[in-house]
């Protein structure tokens, strides 16, 4: 008689080891036993000799309703799901219905149960109009942490927040328990650079980088980490593309101050002198893809243990929206939920780093920060059973072959990933076989639990 509904057998990432010939045996739903050796019988057992069994991941980072029409939960999550992304955490610009109350939250958290096939998280925001009176009534509804940003591309779907007003915000903000997390670019010195650009007639792949330089990053994550500083709130910038920001981050952390700082897959992964000049538009991401000498240095923090995690920051644009010659002219953002755990894994092996990152940054912490540490995170007795498998079959991506990507392209593409996404477990379902996805409202909506506990540090 099967002792547990799921084993499956391999090599197992841990947060701080990995298990060789190690199992994972899952009850109800629940990690309920790990080990090493023979494993114990279930009622669906996988032996999977050499593959990789990792902690599904929390993406820190998603953009599903970006564009109205263009992806949406059912899409974004079948590309999760291919990609061994168990939660995504998606952010509050949704086109035409921004999430700053608790009845938009509402929605798009019953639109997540409807659509989704792995689970969904909410971030929350504020209407500049309305301050941040709505900032409870958020908490109570069930995001797992608010979003601002410095630097503004529409008044109304992705505005500014300027500093007086960011600064009432987190003050709310550090009430709820949850942590805020800010777009990272000064929007004075950004609009200048822009203007400058633009003047000299510059307008190759060049142009965006040169608009965006990387003091525009650093002095705006100095307000954000300073914010949080004046009023006690959690202090998250959400993505830095520049080796200065984590060194930044690590004092502010060793001063006492809850300061983390998040990674995008992209800053790991391109480069802006051989990548955003080969693809131009498709390239184009706020902050820039930088230097690959910068990329490198990345990795060294990774090392270091100074990035507190890695997201995507996904979104399909359509290829309309990415193809104009003059740089600054396209949409910015890529999409990559399908190729996230794949890629960093390469890189961690190609740089001897050890795939104890890979567990840490893409699952633990994450799943921490957001207050989902409860359920979520590393492989763990008690968690959900959210696993992937990583066979070490080489591929090369290639966006436009994929059934799971509604962009039909990709920065990625035509990169050589050494091991693919087999199989993926949401809650011990398997919710990717390979070659399908788990049918729309296989996920769920996953927020804190209430009252929150006290915040571990997250590093």
């Amino acid at each position: 008689m099967a002792d547990f509904d799921l084993v499956v057998r391999g090599r197992v990432v841990l947060t701080d080891r990995e298990v060789e010939n190690g199992f994972v045996a899952v009850s109800d739903g629940k990690v309920a036993l790990i080990g090493q050796g023979a494993a114990p019988a279930g009622r669906d057992s996988h032996d999977l000799g050499a593959a990789l069994i990792l902690p599904g991941a929390v993406d820190a980072q998603v953009h599903s309703l970006s564009q109205k029409g263009a992806e949406g939960f059912a899409a974004s999550t079948a590309a999760a799901a291919a990609g061994g992304v168990t939660t995504i955490v998606d952010m509050p610009y949704d086109e035409g219905d921004l999430i700053a109350s608790a009845a938009a939250v509402g929605r798009k958290a019953a639109r997540a149960e409807a659509e989704a096939r792995v689970d969904v998280a909410l971030y929350g925001t504020i209407d500049p109009e309305e301050g941040p009176a709505r900032i409870a009534e958020q908490a109570e509804a069930g995001v797992c942490a608010f979003k601002f940003s410095t630097f503004g591309t529409d008044p109304k779907r992705f505005p500014r927040i300027p500093p007086a007003l960011l600064l009432a915000a987190f003050a709310e903000v550090a009430k709820t328990g949850l942590a805020a997390g800010v777009h990272n670019e000064d929007d004075a010195y950004v609009r200048e650079a822009m203007a400058a650009v633009q003047t000299s007639g510059i307008t190759d792949w060049r142009a965006h980088g040169l608009s965006r330089p990387p003091m525009t990053e650093i002095l705006a994550l100095l307000q954000i980490y300073e914010t949080g500083a004046e009023t006690g709130c959690p202090a998250h910038v959400v993505h830095c593309s520049l080796d200065r920001g984590y060194e930044l981050a690590r004092s502010y952390r060793d001063q006492g101050f809850v300061s983390t700082i998040e990674c995008c897959i992209h800053y790991l992964t391109l480069d802006e002198e051989n990548d955003v000049a080969r693809l131009g538009g498709r390239a184009k991401i706020n902050p820039p893809i930088r230097p690959r000498a910068e990329v490198e240095s990345l990795w060294r923090q990774v090392a270091a243990g100074n990035v507190s995690m890695v997201s995507t920051d996904h979104v399909s644009w359509s290829l309309d929206r990415k193809n104009d010659p003059d740089m600054l002219k396209n949409a910015s953002g890529v999409p990559g939920l399908e190729v996230m755990v794949p890629l960093f894994v390469r890189g961690a092996l190609d740089r001897g780093i050890p795939l104890t990152w890979a567990a840490r940054l893409m699952a633990e912490n994450p799943a921490r920060h957001f207050r989902l540490d409860h359920r979520k995170g590393g492989i763990a007795v008690g968690r959900d059973a959210d696993l992937i498998v990583l066979e070490p079959v080489p591929r090369v991506y290639d966006a436009a072959a994929s059934k799971f990507s509604v962009a039909g392209w990709s920065p990625y593409d035509g990169i050589e990933l050494p091991w693919t996404v087999a199989g993926t477990w949401l809650r011990g379902m398997q919710v990717f076989d390979g070659a399908s996805v788990a049918p729309e409202g296989t996920g769920s909506f996953v927020r804190p639990p209430s009252p929150l506990p006290l915040r571990r540090p997250v590093h």
